[in-house]
């Protein structure tokens, strides 16, 4: 029997009756055309059940019910006697997502868009939200200055009604500024606006940071800028009335002008507050950065603003709005300066949380905090917690998140994130230098032990001139006050031939207890007491040494001591992290002195200082300052004979540490010895080698720009450092006393080690990285003041220590 079959709608969300059908009542519901989809799942989406009345309305609703599913591309509906018949046409699905052309954005930045649009593998292919997507990505390229782009989403279909699918980029090439035009400006010149634009055009090899490439969003910035400029100079109404931007006919030139009213400069008449001043008057009207009819400044009112709302928020007041309102006296160009306050509810901490801390314990963080649970809060204490972890070291980064809590006012909870950093470290040392050759080194510190904060090193180190065995511990909070306890255990094996310096041996060994005192938030004292035993072997016999043997009564032979010594530093920390730091101070000075008892009497004190200073707002640009300062003698007499400085305790100067581009030790005084016993004459002779030994004082100064490092993503550039350095260093010996009136042998070796301008220099670049298994650390270095003597050390590589 023949089936008729009237249409009543097809592909149109209204209905359309072919026949003029009447209503009729649903016998049975059948679905053709389905594939991917499950009967029961497209039965869900209708609107109709079997044993309702359809009529036209009805067969619309059907239809863009199924659409809105998502699944179909095609719907029609048809009548079977009392059978409703949908025929439909499933989306294909897509089987694989490619990209092909795209070098400005990433395949995961491209998936992830897709994602968020629904567009993934084993989903419906919806060729509207293709379309959408493929404008959005030309919107983007177009903001980027790339107008010659295109993005075309190409569909390949499969069998089973599956597809391929796959965005093909041709991006081209990023528009070029041609011209900057300024129309209305009269005090500025073009030239100095256009020194504020971070776009611009001609730009000089050397300008690094400014763009000829058009991007729309780095003009919005400029012209923020240009507002700043002009506001910072008084001119409190500029305006920039319009901007134009026109495109090359080829796409590939950039024409902008922008129409600007520059207005009057004002002063300021006065500076009022309204509001709640929480009481805190006096010290609002300390923040007033105007003195009377002091011309207007729009970064000094920004200042105004942010310090208004940093005293609110160390009294609790974590959400304060502040708005500075311009009352202006056209006649006499002044304008008042109206500060509403409204500082809200005063907030309260209800919990201090930690999150990304794995192997560190809670209770290591929880001591740094400045901010306590249950008090009001106080946004200073806030950052000084925040300070206080990332100058642990522990960590690579912290974040600190006030978050509400649900149904409550007046209370948060803070929440502090921090990425663990590897505070640990295997101290394997490989270093090459075109005099030194290869040597070695091997260790273990871990300065988070167990997650608990405490310090352990174990280190067993062996190279071509030293053995070294140590164990060294710190609790930095030996009590609740902060009080920390430290000690240190070791045995060393010196070979001096072998380290650059003038042969001897010293086979060492020793120990020591250090206490540290917190002053405050950045200062600290630390008090120690130490005992070392010094065998020196092969004792040399030139001049330094020998009176140094002479002066403890031990001239022949191996010279044996044993020194008991007392020591003191303070330390000032300021630095806004442990781990790589941008900005702030540390510094630290040390005292140490041999008690009377022992057989070295002597004294040691050292100054080290190191200054970063960001030169961009995000810290991309850093310049370091570092510098040093020791010096030490003998005090006293030992049966009446001086005591002279030892010779084994000498500073020097030469490699990574010191004096990038110089062998180890190798920069300094030389080995002098005195011949007086008349053979050469009444003046007698003297004979100076190259061999270095030292001296008793010691300046070393560095100046380095650390740069972005180039072609690092963004995941590895917090854990790798590089630099442009400059290396200054200056040894010398305050008690030698330079005499050439006799016979000089190797006289190019010899002058005035008692001259501190006596100084060598070098320049070069340096990389470090925080690796797994601790700092690596690389340089380039080449020597500008170098003395006869000297050993050059071009390259190095270094595991375990940072500068």
């Amino acid at each position: 029997m023949a089936i008729k079959r009237i249409l009543f709608a097809s592909l149109l969300a209204t209905s359309v009756s072919a026949n003029g059908a009447e209503n009729f009542v649903v016998q049975d519901i059948e679905i053709d055309g389905l594939q991917r989809v499950a009967l029961g799942a497209a039965l869900l989406k209708m609107p109709v059940r079997v044993g309702d009345t359809v009529d036209q309305g009805d067969v619309a609703d059907i239809i863009r019910a199924l659409y809105a599913s998502g699944n179909f591309e095609d719907v029609k509906v048809l009548r079977d006697g009392g059978i409703l018949v949908v025929q439909v046409k499933e989306r294909p699905t897509i089987a694989s997502i490619s990209f092909s052309g795209n070098k400005a954005i990433k395949d995961e930045q491209l998936q992830e868009n897709l994602n968020a649009s629904g567009v993934r593998e084993g989903e419906a292919l919806d060729r509207t939200t293709l379309s959408n997507i493929e404008k959005g990505l030309e919107d983007f390229y177009y903001s980027v200055g790339k107008y010659n782009a295109t993005v075309k989403a190409v569909v390949t279909p499969l069998p089973r009604n599956r597809s391929d699918l796959k965005f093909v980029f041709t991006e081209g090439v990023s528009a070029k500024i041609q011209q900057i035009n300024f129309i209305g400006n009269e005090v500025f010149s073009d030239e100095d606006l256009l020194s504020r634009f971070n776009l611009n055009v001609d730009i000089p090899w050397w300008n690094f940071l400014a763009d000829d490439k058009y991007q729309k969003q780095v003009l919005a910035g400029d012209i923020e800028a240009l507002k700043s400029y002009y506001l910072d100079r008084g001119y409190l109404k500029f305006n920039v009335d319009s901007t134009q931007v026109a495109i090359s006919p080829d796409k590939k030139g950039v024409y902008i002008t922008l129409g600007i009213e520059e207005g009057d400069v004002y002063t300021v008449k006065d500076v009022k507050f309204r509001g709640n001043l929480i009481g805190e008057e006096a010290t609002l009207e300390k923040l007033v950065p105007f003195e009377d009819n002091e011309t207007y400044n729009g970064s000094r009112v920004t200042s105004m603003e942010e310090g208004i709302k940093r005293v609110l928020g160390e009294s609790g007041y974590a959400y304060p709005q502040v708005n500075t309102i311009p009352e202006f006296d056209d006649e006499n160009k002044q304008v008042s300066l109206i500060v509403n306050i409204d500082p809200g509810n005063r907030i309260y901490v209800r919990d201090i949380r930690f999150t990304g801390n794995n192997s560190t314990k809670d209770e290591v963080l929880r001591r740094e905090m400045r901010q306590m649970e249950g008090s009001w809060l106080n946004s200073k204490s806030i950052e000084t917690g925040k300070t206080r972890l990332n100058r642990l070291g522990f960590f690579e980064n912290v974040e600190v998140q006030t978050v509400r809590v649900p149904g409550s006012d007046d209370q948060v909870d803070l929440v502090y994130t921090v990425k663990e950093a590897n505070s640990g470290s295997v101290n394997f040392g490989v270093g090459y230098g075109t005099e030194s050759g290869v040597s070695f080194q091997v260790g273990l510190q871990q300065d988070n032990f167990i997650g608990t904060g405490n310090r352990v090193g174990i280190n067993a180190m062996m190279n071509d001139y030293q053995k070294n065995v140590s164990l060294d511990y710190r609790d930095p909070y030996w009590n609740l006050d902060g009080v920390s306890l430290g000690g240190k255990i070791f045995y060393d094996e010196f070979e001096a031939s072998e380290a650059g310096i003038i042969d001897y041996t010293n086979q060492s060994y020793g120990a020591s207890l250090t206490w540290g005192f917190p002053f405050d938030e950045l200062n600290r004292f630390e008090f120690g007491v130490g005992y070392t035993h010094n065998k020196i072997g092969n004792v040399p016999t030139y001049d330094q040494a020998a009176k140094f043997a002479q002066s403890i009564g031990q001239p022949d032979g191996d010279i044996n001591t044993n020194d008991f010594d007392v020591n003191v530093s303070w330390t000032r920390n300021n630095l806004n992290r442990g781990y790589f730091p941008t900005a702030g101070n540390h510094q630290r000075a040390f005292f140490k002195a041999t008690v009377p008892s022992s057989d070295a009497q002597y004294f040691k004190m050292q100054y080290d200082v190191r200054q970063y200073i960001p030169l961009t707002k995000k810290h991309e640009f850093t310049l370091l300052m570092r510098g040093r300062l020791g010096y030490g003698n003998g005090y006293g007499k030992t049966d009446g004979n001086d005591n002279v400085f030892p010779f084994y305790e000498n500073y020097y100067a030469g490699g990574f540490t010191t004096l990038r581009g110089f062998g180890s030790n190798s920069a300094g005084p030389r080995a002098v010895y005195t011949d007086n016993s008349g053979a050469c004459g009444n003046n007698g002779c003297i004979t100076a080698t190259e061999d270095s030994v030292g001296g008793n004082a010691v300046a070393l100064a560095s100046l380095e720009l650390i740069v972005p490092t180039p072609f690092a993503s963004d995941e590895v550039r917090s854990q790798i450092r590089t630099s442009i350095f400059f290396d200054m260093a200056s040894v010398w010996d305050t008690e030698f006393d330079y005499n050439k009136a006799g016979a000089v042998t190797g006289d190019k070796y010899y002058y005035d080690y008692s001259d501190p301008s006596n100084y060598r220099s070098s320049y070069g670049a340096a990389l470090q990285w925080m690796s797994p298994m601790g700092p690596l650390v690389f340089s380039l270095a080449k020597p500008v003041n170098k003395f006869d003597g000297d050993d050059e050390e071009f390259f190095t590589f270094t595991i375990g220590r940072t500068f």
